[in-house]
């Protein structure tokens, strides 16, 4: 098992994540409390240190031991943590603006501006007025 991040842990930790981040992270309180089958620490005192320090990165560091020690021990808590990981680093990827992107534009005549982009608002090209070369229905002059 990848280990997680302590970074996105404290991102989650934060409060300032969103809803969605909101939901993974009580989705982790949920299953950190779930009894283990095992000895050991189960983390939840780790969790609640990084509630309380969300920009603790120590605390995070602890915490991502502690549930990583737990998983070596019970594969069931192994296999649901796991889980939990890939839906924490989706989120955490979307928020960030990591992982792939491919864009491909295709077709025939140009038909204006193209902007390929994430998380952006109020963008402007200028003013275009009334008139043949800015009318969709006109043909565009030819060149000579």
């Amino acid at each position: 098992m990848n280990q997680i991040a302590p970074e996105l842990l404290m991102a989650l930790a934060g409060g300032t994540a969103g809803a969605a981040g909101q939901q993974i992270w009580a989705s982790l309180r949920s299953l950190v409390r779930r009894r283990p089958s095992g000895q050991g620490a189960s983390g939840e005192d780790e969790l609640t240190a990084l509630d309380t320090a969300a920009d603790d990165a120590d605390r995070a560091r602890e915490l991502a031991q502690v549930l990583e020690e737990r998983a070596r021990q019970d594969p069931a808590f192994a296999q649901a943590l796991e889980a939990w990981r890939r839906e924490a680093e989706a989120w955490g990827d979307a928020r960030t603006g990591a992982g792939n992107v491919h864009n491909t534009i295709s077709g025939g005549t140009f038909q204006g501006p193209v902007v390929q982009a994430r998380d952006f608002s109020n963008i402007h090209f200028g003013h275009t007025s009334p008139g043949p070369e800015n009318d969709p229905d006109d043909d565009w002059p030819e060149e000579s």
